[in-house]
């Protein structure tokens, strides 16, 4: 297997993952504004996060992955601002900060997207593998939140493709 050359990251960035962030923001966006702030707390069990801790961490982490390939390294630390108590400022706060990342991103060269990059001293990758690293993170997260919206009597939003509760939502519009 060849190398990854600066013009394959560029591709990469531009032709496929770009669009596919994009995507999957505003699905993780709806996620999380469906999650009702009085029950924020809810967990469905003693050992699972709480709707709260789950939103946080993927916003949070989404953007975080982001930053590593603008920035160049893997940073821990708070990101997410301690004043946003409910869902709806997360997720607008959310959306406005990986908006801005993702211009970032598309202004990055090829050899940028090159630097390799090290997770926490485990692994060492091109800065341009840390988008997909990140996007499946956030789709693992953005499931179990997902999971827990019925139960909390939240509506599921559709995420890829219409949800039971979008179709019941789309067949009470039209009667």
């Amino acid at each position: 297997m060849e190398e990854m050359t600066a013009e394959n990251a560029l591709f990469l960035l531009h032709g496929l993952y770009l669009p596919a962030l994009k995507n999957e923001s505003r699905v993780t966006k709806k996620v999380i504004e469906a999650v009702p702030a009085g029950k924020a707390d809810y967990r469905p069990d003693p050992v699972s996060k709480t709707a709260d801790e789950l939103v946080r961490h993927i916003a949070a982490a989404d953007v975080r992955f982001v930053d590593t390939v603008i920035n160049g390294k893997f940073e821990t630390g708070a990101l997410l601002p301690a004043a946003l108590k409910t869902p709806a400022e997360i997720a607008a706060w959310y959306e406005k900060a990986y908006a801005e990342r993702l211009d970032a991103l598309s202004k990055l060269t090829g050899e940028q997207l090159m630097k390799m990059v090290d997770f926490r001293g485990m692994f060492q990758r091109p800065a341009v593998a840390f988008l997909m690293l990140g996007v499946h993170h956030t789709i693992h997260h953005r499931g179990q939140l997902s999971a827990y919206l019925r139960s909390m009597g939240a509506k599921v939003p559709p995420i890829y493709g219409e949800s039971y509760d979008s179709e019941q939502a789309k067949k009470t519009a039209q009667a």
